[in-house]
């Protein structure tokens, strides 16, 4: 079993595993989330303090997975909550409640919280070889690079974080963008 296979087969225990936040649980939580060993983001610098964006309540963004065999992915989410020392609650748009009967919410740190990306069109013609692109699996956007292309048009992605290869559609498929400073760079 690949890497990928054995994270998409923890992400679904993962669905099951992570228990809502209540709002009365928040400062509770925040704490809890303070506990949490700072990981390198391998592809997207988190913003330093000074540029980090505030979100307010219904913006869209993507969360950054800081968890051990999901780093270097992106969650889609909505802001529920703008809490108080740089947290968020978030509410994905994909990751399920342990129950199964909604959408999960969690607190999220500022770094790990970005707006989402503006759409780029896909290449006209192609992805080309070692063009860095995001695919979406597993409910979330993973970072890796083009290393080859399938007779019926997919694309095979390269993840390093894995070190799995998958072929993918061009649909499941966007340019890869870095938050830096403020900004998008691609």
């Amino acid at each position: 079993m690949g890497k990928l296979a054995l994270y998409r087969y923890t992400i679904q225990k993962r669905k099951r595993k992570r228990k809502p936040i209540e709002i009365h649980q928040t400062y509770a939580m925040s704490s809890l989330c303070k506990q949490q060993p700072n990981l390198q983001f391998q592809h997207s610098t988190p913003p330093t303090t000074a540029m980090q964006r505030r979100f307010r309540r219904g913006d869209l963004v993507e969360v950054a997975s800081v968890e051990e065999g999901f780093v270097g992915s992106y969650y889609e989410a909505r802001i529920v909550t703008d809490l108080v020392m740089n947290e968020y609650i978030v509410q994905y748009k994909t990751l399920v409640k342990e129950d199964l009967s909604g959408p999960l919410r969690e607190v999220a740190t500022a770094p790990e919280v970005r707006p989402r990306p503006p759409k780029i069109p896909p290449p006209a013609n192609e992805f080309r070889l070692y063009d860095v692109v995001d695919a979406f699996d597993n409910d979330g956007w993973w970072v890796g690079k083009i290393t080859g292309r399938t007779g019926d048009g997919r694309y095979y992605v390269f993840f390093e974080t894995t070190g799995d290869e998958l072929p993918y559609p061009k649909d499941s498929l966007r340019v890869h963008q870095d938050w830096v400073n403020g900004k998008w760079v691609s």
